[in-house]
């Protein structure tokens, strides 16, 4: 049995698309955040590409805190961004 709160196993799989497909939002989509994702991708081409750092930081932040702070604030809080 896991001691993770549910919710947990989507940390790893936002991140690593934050990291890798930050620009297109994909990270923002998988969390359930669709307004947030679109306005990723409108940011990421009125930027020539420059958006995608900001799924790139996401990308690191999802990974960086613990599963239970990455539930409070993303799952249950719906945080949308950072």
């Amino acid at each position: 049995m896991s001691d993770k709160p549910p919710g947990a196993e989507k940390k790893i799989v936002a991140g690593i698309f934050g990291i890798l497909l930050g620009g297109l939002g994909i990270h923002k989509f998988y969390l359930g955040y669709t307004k947030e994702g679109i306005i990723q991708i409108v940011v990421t081409i009125c930027t020539c590409g420059m958006g995608g750092l900001i799924g790139l930081i996401e990308g690191i932040i999802y990974l960086t805190k613990s599963d239970d702070d990455f539930v409070k604030t993303y799952i249950t809080n719906k945080k949308g961004w950072f």
